[in-house]
Order: C-alpha cells, then structure tokens, then sequence
C-alpha cells in the first residue's frame, strides 16, 4: 500500500522503458487518432469515427501521448538516481479532482454491481431520427435503411428502455414519451447498466477526465471499449452504412436481434475488467492509497 505524497507527485522511468511503453501506445490508438486529424484537416467527416473526437472532447494528442499513472509507482518506485531515467511529475491533486473521481468511483462500483440488461436492441439511435425530415437527420449524407414512414412505424411498435441519459437526451421529442424509463443527469449513477454501450463506450470519457493521473495505458484500454462501443452502435442505427465497411445488424429481424443481445453481451464482458481498473484508480485518487 502507497501513501501518494502531499507536495510534489513524481516518478522515475527508466528511458528504454519509457520508449517501448510509448510507442505500444502510439501503436494501440495513433492510427484512430491521426486518421481523424487528417479528415479534420482536409474538411472531411466520417458518421462513425468522428463522434469519438467530436462528442468526447479529448485532445487527439493528448490521446497518443503515453504518461505514466499514480499506479506505477508501485512498479517503479520514488525517484532514485538512474542512469539514464525520464523523469515525471503530475500535476497536484485539487479538492475538485476528488470529488469527480468520488463520483466516478460511485458511478463504476454501482455498475459493477449490477447485472447486464440486454434487449435494448439499440433503439436509442433509431429514437434520435423518429419523426425527423430529411434534412433534420445528423447524418444526412447517408441514407436510412427505412423510409421515414416504415421506420416511424417500426419504432413506436417497439418497447423502447434506454437506461442511459446522454442517449436519451438525443431522442426526438416525439419519441422521448415512448421511453419506459426516464433518465436523468441526477439519477445516472442509479440508472447505468453494462450492458447499456453507451455506458460502456463513456468509460473512455471518465478516464480522460482523470488523465494524466491514471495514465495512458488505462486511457487506451478505455478508448479501445469505446471503438468497439461506437462500431457496434452504428451497425445496429439505422443508417445504411455497408458501404462503409459497417454491415448492419438488422434489429428489424429476430435473427438480427439475437444477433443484438450477443453482441451487447460481448461488449459488456470487454468492458468489465477495464471499468474494474478505472474504479481502482478513481479510488486512488479519491483516498489519496494505491492498493
């Protein structure tokens, strides 16, 4: 058990290390992340990758740079003398941090501790276009897999139970009333489930928010979940995406549904382990003790 200091938080890596660890890094998320600053500099969008680099506001750079976490002092120690070491501080750790690290901690043990609810069926993305014209559509530069009229239809006729606020938020108002639930900023903590994707995909937002005290491997565990999350969200949408590489997952169908609630499962079990390390590390921080 390590007590982080009051003052000064600092760690010695050595420099072969630090290289090797930098570079996996870079490997694990640089192509993503370069990809997305290439189409933002060229002007270009993609309905798919962009949103990971748009709606989470994380810097692409910031993404690909490795840093150590608190966690590895317990690999590496305090700083002692090296041969050839790169030297590390964090920044210090404010009132405000704990506080949402409290939060997330709250938020990751809640979800843990409950079992997945599957056969949400991804309707959340077919919610934010019910009723919608043409032009109203997010991604209106790609067709849907419906006409409005039949998608209109196919949606009311389903049990809508998005569990997740930010998904919900995004629906339409005419198909908001068709939600059985009703989250909110205020009960999200109660709410959130993992089998729900975006609650799996935010596991890369409440790890940025606690970079770089976490450090970069946790992050790119996060945001691997999270590309996973957002592939199959967007199988699963409405849209007609194939051409794209994204074959769908045609909800419309009982084998597409099945289909659904094995890949909801899949997702939830990859998330798992990684949110098990982000409430460590927000706990960490929280308490000021590395177990």
């Amino acid at each position: 058990m390590i007590s982080l200091p009051a003052a000064k938080l600092l760690i010695n890596v050595p420099k072969v290390e630090w290289e090797a660890r930098a570079s996996a890094h870079r490997t694990r998320v640089g192509p993503m992340a370069e990809a997305w600053l290439e189409r933002r500099r060229r002007g270009e969008q993609h309905p798919v990758w962009d949103f990971l680099f748009t709606y989470y506001s994380f810097s692409p750079n910031k993404l690909m740079t490795w840093l150590p976490g608190l966690g590895d002092l317990a690999h590496f120690g305090p700083p002692v003398p090296d041969s050839d070491p790169v030297a590390h501080e964090w920044p210090a750790i404010t009132p405000r941090l704990v506080r949402q690290a409290q939060w997330i901690a709250t938020l990751s043990e809640n979800v843990l501790n409950k079992p997945p609810r599957l056969g949400c069926y991804g309707l959340h993305e077919w919610a934010m276009v019910y009723r919608l014209s043409e032009d109203e559509i997010r991604h209106n530069g790609y067709q849907l897999r419906m006409s409005p009229e039949a998608l209109a239809d196919f949606v009311k006729a389903q049990p809508i139970c998005c569990s997740h606020y930010d998904a919900y938020r995004f629906f339409t108002p005419e198909a908001l009333p068709l939600n059985s639930l009703k989250p909110a900023f205020e009960t999200r903590q109660d709410m959130e489930q993992s089998g729900c994707l975006h609650a799996n995909m935010d596991l890369y937002k409440w790890a940025y928010k606690l970079w770089p005290w976490i450090g970069s491997d946790l992050l790119a565990d996060a945001f691997e979940v999270a590309v996973a999350s957002r592939t199959f969200d967007m199988r699963a949408s409405p849209y007609e995406l194939t051409a794209l590489g994204f074959d769908p997952i045609l909800i419309e169908t009982d084998a597409g549904k099945e289909e659904y609630r094995r890949e909801q499962q899949r997702l939830a079990t990859m998330a798992q382990p990684v949110r098990r390390k982000l409430l460590a590390a927000a706990a960490m921080i929280a308490t000021g003790v590395w177990r």
